[in-house]
């Protein structure tokens, strides 16, 4: 592990995203959730951590695994038809990771969503940050509703908040 990235991980706080992505950009990334959710059975969380600390550097936790972390800490996992889609962005890596909740993974080929994630990982080190993340909301959109498609006698309650989690 690099010295550069303790310090880019260390440096970076809640504050440095918060520049980078206004409040009105955090109310942007929101209503593209809720409308998301419309369109589908999925259920999705937006979180953006600025850098990991120390004891997650020193024990080498990467984006993939800080995500599987916080998939499990932000109850992804727990809605009803196991179709939840946490989109993780680690400001200090620029790194994305998109995880599905196995209604969905074991319909989704593991190389489709390695190339989802190659994809928005260019999206977000070239284009900023709420456009990176508009874009994976809406790649992912595009899978939940050829999977699990909303259905006008499928109402349901929305399981998970729609608010994008600053770390």
């Amino acid at each position: 592990m690099s010295l550069t990235r303790w310090i880019r991980h260390l440096w970076l706080d809640a504050a440095d995203t918060r520049r980078q992505l206004t409040d009105d950009g955090l109310s942007r990334l929101e209503q593209a959730v809720r409308n998301s959710e419309a369109r589908h059975l999925g259920e999705l969380r937006v979180c953006i951590e600025a850098g990991l600390d120390a004891a997650d550097l020193w024990r080498g936790v990467d984006a993939r695994q800080r995500a599987l972390t916080l998939f499990s800490q932000l109850g992804v996992w727990d809605t009803e038809h196991n179709n939840g889609v946490l989109i993780y962005l680690l400001l200090a890596d620029r790194r994305i990771e998109v995880l599905a909740d196995r209604g969905l993974s074991r319909q989704v080929p593991e190389a489709q969503w390695r190339a989802l994630v190659d994809e928005l990982s260019t999206s977000i080190r070239h284009d900023s940050i709420e456009a990176g993340l508009q874009k994976a909301i809406a790649r992912v959109c595009e899978l939940l509703r050829q999977h699990h498609p909303a259905m006008a006698h499928n109402r349901r309650p929305n399981e998970l908040p729609d608010s994008v989690v600053l770390l």
